[in-house]
């Protein structure tokens, strides 16, 4: 099993596990600031590694009305200023190759999208960087396949890899997780990154937007905690109710340290 490294963390068997989070997609630099302040303050308390996650552009909305984000430019720039003011790593979703080497500029940690984990150029591009890459296993893929985007990001050079489940599709506007999932992925050699908020999504499930089982979160994260894993991935706000994207399947940021306290709690029997 390899040892990833991100940021100023080791990611890996025997590593503390880490936590992604942060809103969807950035609504503005003094608001996302604001919640990746509290989530720092809470995984200090708890002895949790925390890495700065947002979206500078949402490519994939439902709807071409959606809100996207901020845009790459000034979506860059207000992550590089999260990350300075916080002093922890930051990750974004890169959905095209032409974004990958001023991304990277920015990022910890290139993540690539669900839908996009097929895409060799982008696969392959971002490998070249030598960051971290965070590969959310596609909906529409089972778990064993992604030994072949492993064997793509590896060929250009980048063992740095993290694989993160974040359910399959399962009829129309229907996600279910297999957990034997985050078992079989990390025998193919790399941490695993059990994404328990987009688990929950029901995608174009408010016909120009997607709807979400938020109730279940906490369900999700426990259980993979139960099986081992070694970091987990959390969209957090404020106020779902009014947030600009995936509001229905987000953690409430006061809810947060509670259910990070139980992740752990189960995450220390089992590595026992």
């Amino acid at each position: 099993m390899h040892i990833v490294n991100v940021g100023p963390y080791k990611v890996g068997p025997g590593q503390p596990m880490l936590l992604f989070a942060g809103p969807c997609v950035l609504e503005g630099y003094e608001h996302s600031l604001a919640i990746g302040q509290e989530v720092k303050r809470i995984c200090e308390k708890l002895g949790m590694p925390y890495v700065f996650k947002a979206s500078y552009d949402k490519a994939n909305r439902s709807s071409h009305t959606s809100f996207r984000g901020p845009g790459l430019e000034e979506g860059l720039k207000q992550l590089a200023g999260i990350k300075k003011e916080l002093g922890v790593p930051v990750i974004s979703d890169v959905h095209e190759t032409i974004q990958v080497e001023k991304a990277a500029e920015v990022l910890d940690v290139m993540q690539i999208p669900a839908f996009l984990c097929r895409q060799t150029d982008l696969v392959c591009a971002i490998a070249k960087t030598g960051r971290c890459v965070n590969v959310k296993k596609g909906q529409f893929l089972a778990p064993w396949d992604m030994k072949n985007v492993i064997a793509k990001i590896e060929a250009a050079g980048n063992q740095n890899i993290l694989l993160t489940e974040r359910g399959s599709s399962f009829g129309y506007n229907t996600l279910v997780t297999d957990m034997r999932g985050l078992a079989i992925m990390r025998e193919l050699g790399y941490p695993v990154v059990m994404d328990a908020t987009h688990s929950v999504q029901i995608p174009g499930g408010q016909g120009t937007s997607s709807g979400g089982q938020s109730q279940y979160v906490p369900h999700m994260a426990r259980a993979a905690a139960a099986i081992g894993i070694d970091a987990l991935f959390l969209e957090v706000h404020d106020d779902p109710s009014k947030a600009l994207s995936d509001g229905p399947n987000m953690v409430r940021l006061d809810r947060l340290e509670a259910l990070l306290k139980d992740v752990l709690a189960i995450d220390r029997i089992t590595r026992k």
